[in-house]
C-alpha cells in the first residue's frame, strides 16, 4: 500500500460526502472492504449510508440504512450483492470479530467497517482505507489502497463542490 493517498478531497458538506459516496457505489462488490476510518461526527456512517442507499437504488430497493451502533452488523441484499456495514466501536478486542462473522463476509461481500482499528490483525490487506476527518466546517477524506484500488478509482469523479 503506497503511502500516497488515491485520493485526497475537502468535502465542504454532508452532500458532497454522500456524493462520493454514491460515485464510488458502482464500483464495488463481493469481496471488497472499505475502512472507515475518522473521530466521532467525522461522517463514517454518513457516508456508509449514502454508499448503501444507492446500491439499493441500483436494484430498485429502497431502505432504511440505521447505524449498526448497537447492533454492530447490518446487512442488506442487493440483488446478487450482501452488504455488511460494521460499527466495531464497542468492541473491547479483535477476537469478538470472529464471533461476528466478519471474516468470512471479506470474502463474500462488500463490507463497510467503521473502526477497523478493532480488528487488529483481520483487516485484509487488500482494502481500501478512507479516512474522514472534520476540517473546519467541512471534513476532509483521504483514501489509501493498493495499485488495484488506484486502477479502479482512477475514473472516479467527485464535484467537491462549495455549497
Amino acid at each position: 500500500m503506497s503511502s500516497e493517498p488515491l485520493l485526497d478531497l475537502r468535502l465542504p458538506t454532508s452532500d458532497a460526502t454522500a456524493r462520493l459516496a454514491r460515485a464510488l457505489a458502482p464500483k464495488l462488490g463481493a469481496g471488497d472492504v472499505l475502512l472507515l476510518e475518522g473521530p466521532l461526527g467525522a461522517g463514517k456512517t454518513h457516508f456508509a449510508r449514502a454508499l448503501i442507499q444507492e446500491r439499493l437504488a441500483e436494484e430498485g430497493l429502497s431502505e432504511d440504512v440505521p447505524s449498526p451502533t448497537f447492533t454492530l452488523v447490518q446487512t442488506y441484499d442487493a440483488g446478487m450483492l450482501e452488504i455488511w456495514h460494521a460499527d466495531l466501536y464497542r468492541l473491547t478486542s479483535a477476537d469478538e470479530v470472529t464471533e461476528l462473522g466478519l471474516e468470512d463476509a471479506f470474502t463474500t461481500a462488500l463490507c463497510l467497517v467503521e473502526w477497523p482499528d478493532r480488528l487488529g490483525d483481520a483487516a485484509p490487506a487488500s482494502a481500501l482505507s478512507l479516512r474522514l476527518e472534520p476540517e473546519d466546517d467541512a471534513r476532509r477524506l483521504t483514501a489509501h489502497g493498493s495499485p488495484d484500488w488506484a486502477t479502479r478509482m482512477a475514473d472516479l469523479r467527485v464535484d467537491e463542490g462549495t455549497e
